[in-house]
């Protein structure tokens, strides 16, 4: 019942951030499924009170499969804890505490010393990865990033001549669309928002909670007020980090509706554009390019996740731009390596996931 609760939790994705992923199933003594829930924004109501209302009399003596721990404090809705307590709820099994300070362990101790039994463990991990942005957040005090790539085979993303369009198949862009819909903001650089004047909107056709934030970095302040993403600032939140003084310019953009902030080394303070990013409660940040971008970041090591989609394409030519720029690995014992990878197939394409591990 434990991976129901996060099957559960699954169907707020997109729908909740900056708060965590939570589902929770009610199963009475008797070993029948009473209550489901899971927690999106706009219902004004946690997974626990969703479940404890479709159980009614039956939540006495029933055990509650939680995703991530209870939280006993006020906050939107009451203590999600005294709702568990007050319909007679006999054990809780939860998997992972809930890392927020005003959590972190309270709701597991108030449970208990209410007399209700708590199990906690049981499919760790895959809580842990459910709620990764959230988790990364409360523990980093930064945005979770992920790198995703579409590259070929030969890991180049475009031609000698700058033809990039497509390199992967339609079932890789439409994932690459629902990836989009997992984070809060997505970010490239100037060169392809110039290059290529991409919309960078989720198009995935699901519910957000708040709109997907567009961001630039763009030191030199190339980025035309006729751009799609200018034009279409009043609409979706576009913010550009530079640390171009050019009043003029930032006014033409400003009146556009896009956001412009000055930072110290603009686009290439990665730090600084994070603890930003942070500052308007952007908990993940998908990196889609382009190259110095994503090499910008690796060097910075400042990557949490990596999305390569590869095509069995190849491009060739020693002027093709690689998918990763920047400074690189001077020895392969310091090279950036993946651990957990996934591997899935779409169409032709493969899509290769996973964490790096950084080596001095």
């Amino acid at each position: 019942m434990t991976r129901r609760s996060l099957e559960l939790a699954a169907c707020g994705v997109g729908q909740v951030s900056p708060s965590p992923l939570v589902g929770c199933a009610i199963v009475a003594e008797n070993g029948e499924m009473v209550g489901e829930g899971c927690y999106i924004y706009e219902k004004l109501t946690h997974a626990e009170v969703i479940a404890l209302n479709q159980a009614g009399e039956k939540s006495k003596g029933a055990t509650a499969y939680v995703s991530l721990e209870p939280h006993a404090h006020y906050g939107r809705t009451p203590p999600c804890t005294e709702a568990l307590i007050n319909a007679g709820i006999k054990r809780v099994v939860c998997p992972i505490e809930d890392p927020n300070p005003l959590v972190a362990g309270k709701g597991f101790e108030f449970l208990r010393q209410s007399g209700i039994e708590v199990v906690t463990g049981i499919l760790q991990a895959e809580a842990e990865r459910q709620n990764e942005k959230y988790i990364h957040w409360h523990k980093a005090k930064r945005p979770f990033v992920h790198l995703k790539m579409a590259i070929s085979l030969d890991g180049r993303i475009a031609t000698r001549t700058g033809d990039a369009r497509w390199i992967t198949g339609e079932e890789s862009r439409k994932k690459s669309h629902e990836l989009r819909h997992e984070y809060d903001a997505i970010l490239i650089g100037a060169n392809t928002a110039t290059v290529d004047n991409p919309s960078l909107t989720d198009r995935s056709g699901r519910k957000r909670r708040r709109k997907l934030v567009r961001v630039v970095l763009d030191n030199t302040l190339r980025l035309s007020p006729n751009s799609q993403l200018v034009l279409t600032a009043r609409e979706t939140p576009t913010i550009i980090f530079t640390d171009n003084e050019t009043d003029e310019k930032i006014k033409l953009l400003k009146d556009e509706g896009a956001e412009v902030v000055r930072i110290a080394e603009g686009g290439r303070n990665l730090f600084g554009v994070l603890q930003e990013l942070g500052k308007r409660d952007l908990q993940s940040v998908l990196v889609e390019g382009g190259a110095e971008i994503a090499g910008a970041f690796c060097d910075a090591k400042l990557i949490d996740k990596v999305s390569f989609f590869i095509a069995p394409i190849v491009i060739g030519g020693r002027d093709a731009p690689p998918a990763i720029g920047g400074q690189g690995a001077q020895v392969l014992a310091s090279a950036m390596r993946l651990h957990d990878v996934e591997i899935v197939k779409h169409a032709e394409d493969l899509e290769l996931c996973g964490y790096p591990s950084w080596y001095e």
